[in-house]
């Protein structure tokens, strides 16, 4: 959709002017010459850009007048030089900018641009506040095992201070929630709430997504922006997937956790930053300690205040309620007809082992209430996996007699090693071990200098 912008500029020449700018750069444009004429078109704006000087109505009383029908509606204020003072006036009024005359139209854009920009944050981050105010509360998180209200118990001592918080836990178990309920439950509420997934930034960008840049940084950096973290300045920062962070970037979050300061990427002005880290992992990072692919100082930081979240398979008393939860949730976005669901239907659900965990189950009961055409949802309407992987019940084998642990584990290390020829990367395939981790264990049995 296109963004109307409302001109009102008493001048017809330069309001012609200005309208014809905006529409090459694809605005719509309203004009009015009065600022009585702008209050009957400021509805439909998406901004207004108005001269303060005006005849009858003067453009300080229609911006009081414009921010009691809309507050968050964008107004920037043109001016003659030498008038700052009326400008600074305007902008305690609420204006978001100022033009001082004459201006160039390149800037005139530019200022539009960054008003509109700086609105659609605002309507966005309000509309998110007030959504996640309602779904990130206790009774969206639904646990009745011991294990959950261990961890609701936790949730509570750990919200209102700014410890530290590594949540640990398969995916699907619901480490996303568990973090925002720790910021919806803190004194930083209604601060930001930035999420970081690690995963998803290429390990060439991490820095400068995290930390920001300054113009000229690189090639391409053609203004400067902040970063992640100067997003969540006085809020929280969630980090879900934190044992994939490459090396050098580790040492710049210890930086952070440690001193809260950082430098953007191609600048020497070190930021001060008051930030909440709540990070998450679906790894064993004592395992990625042991491969030497974790820094173990920056471990130590983030594990602060562990918690880790069982996954599904453990808590199989949780199913039924979490099952009753999502059908109240789900039926009515999805127009079924279902209201409940019946118990032939929740053993069928309790008798499946959920390798996707809660996020699995809450799919699974989705695409049943699509297909539901009762007002109960029955067992025949659950609709899981074709072949699912079945838990073995047979006695998994045990150590061969005569062997501890170690010796054992030495054994395969070395039968491995004996299969692959001595090349260590196939022998850590072998073992379904990175050839780091492969390394680490060699050096533990003084093998990895004699080439073993």
């Amino acid at each position: 959709m296109k963004h109307r912008i409302l001109v009102v500029e008493d001048e017809a020449k330069l309001r012609r002017v200005i309208e014809l700018q905006l529409q090459a750069a694809g605005y719509e444009v309203d004009l009015a010459g009065t600022a009585e004429e702008a209050l009957r078109l400021a509805d439909r704006a998406s901004l207004v850009l108005t001269d303060l000087r005006l005849p009858g109505m003067d453009g300080l009383e229609l911006l009081r007048l414009l921010r009691r029908q809309d507050e968050l509606l964008p107004v920037v204020v043109m001016t003659a030089f030498g008038s700052v003072e009326i400008a600074v006036e305007a902008m305690k009024l609420g204006a978001t900018d100022f033009l001082p005359k004459p201006f160039s139209l390149d800037h005139l854009l530019t200022v539009i641009q960054k008003a509109l920009e700086v609105r659609a944050l605002r309507d966005e981050n309000r509309s998110l506040r007030e959504e996640l105010g309602r779904r990130y509360t206790f009774d969206n998180i639904v646990g009745r095992s011991p294990a959950m209200q261990e961890i609701f118990a936790t949730i509570l001592r750990v919200a209102p201070t700014r410890a530290t918080v590594l949540l640990a836990g398969e995916s699907g178990v619901g480490k996303d929630l568990i973090a925002r309920a720790i910021h919806y439950h803190s004194p930083r509420r209604d601060r930001p709430f930035v999420k970081i997934n690690c995963t998803a930034i290429p390990e060439n960008l991490m820095e400068s997504e995290l930390f920001g840049f300054e113009k000229g940084a690189f090639t391409g950096a053609v203004a400067s922006k902040p970063g992640k973290f100067e997003l969540a300045d006085t809020g929280t920062a969630f980090l879900d997937e934190i044992g994939d962070v490459p090396g050098p970037i580790q040492v710049k979050l210890l930086r952070v956790l440690q001193e809260r300061e950082f430098e953007r990427l191609g600048s020497n002005k070190t930021r001060q930053i008051d930030v909440r880290i709540i990070a998450a992992t679906n790894r064993d990072l004592r395992a990625a300690l042991e491969e030497g692919t974790f820094r173990e100082d920056l471990y130590y930081r983030l594990n602060v205040v562990p918690i880790n979240i069982p996954p599904l398979r453990e808590r199989k008393e949780d199913i039924p309620f979490l099952a009753e939860h999502f059908v109240r949730k789900l039926a009515p976005e999805l127009g079924s007809t279902a209201t409940s669901i019946s118990e032939a239907a929740i053993q069928k659900l309790m008798e499946y082992h959920w390798p996707g965990n809660v996020r699995e189950l809450e799919n699974v009961i989705e695409r049943s209430l699509v297909l539901c055409s009762g007002t109960v949802l029955e067992a025949s309407d659950i609709k899981l996996e074709a072949s699912p992987r079945a838990v073995k019940s047979a006695a998994v084998p045990f150590l061969p007699e005569g062997y501890t642990l170690e010796e054992y584990e030495q054994a395969l290390i070395r039968e491995a090693l004996r299969r692959a020829n001595g090349n260590k990367s196939q022998a850590a395939r072998l073992l379904g071990l990175t050839r780091n981790a492969l390394r680490y264990r060699l050096s533990q049995m003084g093998l990895e200098d004699r080439g073993a």
